[in-house]
């Protein structure tokens, strides 16, 4: 497929900018109707809020099978597609940036956060693998799982917490406990993980 320019969904608040702004990352199935929901809830609440689809190079999500799309995510031109979001959000009128992410996009938003300066804070999902990604967050970072999570075991998750205290452990969810409408929503957890997402964004981009 010849390259096009990054695709992306944007929300923003009704009022005019500068707002605070953050970009949000997507499962590993790609963009779909649970992803918008969210940056629509941050327009919501006064954060511009991005969402690119970094499956776009294989005719974007759902355009390929999943080890395509997978595949096609080169770790460092993946970083700079997550570089060009924040960019975009800049022009749009955005200031001080966050970012977040579920499942694969939780990973991506924890490699973010430990490689990039870009954005003052974060917030990762049932991100898979980050036990074998060690590193020290460039701003402040919050981390959050189910205990019943069938694709990040609780040993992993445990190895987090040890070197992350700030790792929250949901009793009871599982792997995708926020998309809401799905078997794995698991609303108390939703609902907490929310709180504390925004209270972060709160504090430190506004």
């Amino acid at each position: 497929m010849v390259d096009i320019s990054l695709p992306f969904f944007l929300a923003t608040p009704v009022a005019p900018p500068p707002w605070p702004g953050v970009v949000v990352i997507h499962e590993g199935n790609g963009m779909s109707p649970q992803l918008l929901r969210v940056c629509q809830r941050l327009a919501a609440v006064g954060f511009a809020a991005l969402a690119p689809d970094l499956f776009f190079r294989t005719g974007g999500s759902g355009g390929a099978d999943l080890a395509t799309m997978m595949g096609s995510l080169d770790r460092q031109r993946t970083a700079d597609d997550i570089e060009e979001a924040a960019r975009l959000l800049r022009a749009v009128g955005a200031e001080k940036l966050g970012i977040t992410g579920f499942c694969m996009g939780g990973r991506w938003t924890w490699n973010t956060a430990t490689s990039s300066t870009t954005f003052s804070a974060a917030a990762g999902f049932y991100g898979a693998g980050i036990g074998s990604e060690p590193g020290v967050p460039n701003c402040p970072t919050i981390l959050f799982f189910g205990d019943q999570d069938e694709w990040v075991p609780m040993d992993e998750i445990e190895r987090i917490r040890a070197a992350h205290p700030e790792t929250v452990v949901y009793a009871g969810a599982e792997h995708g406990f926020m998309r809401d409408g799905s078997e794995n929503f698991h609303e108390e957890a939703a609902a907490d993980a929310w709180g504390r997402t925004l209270a972060l964004f709160d504090e430190h981009l506004r």
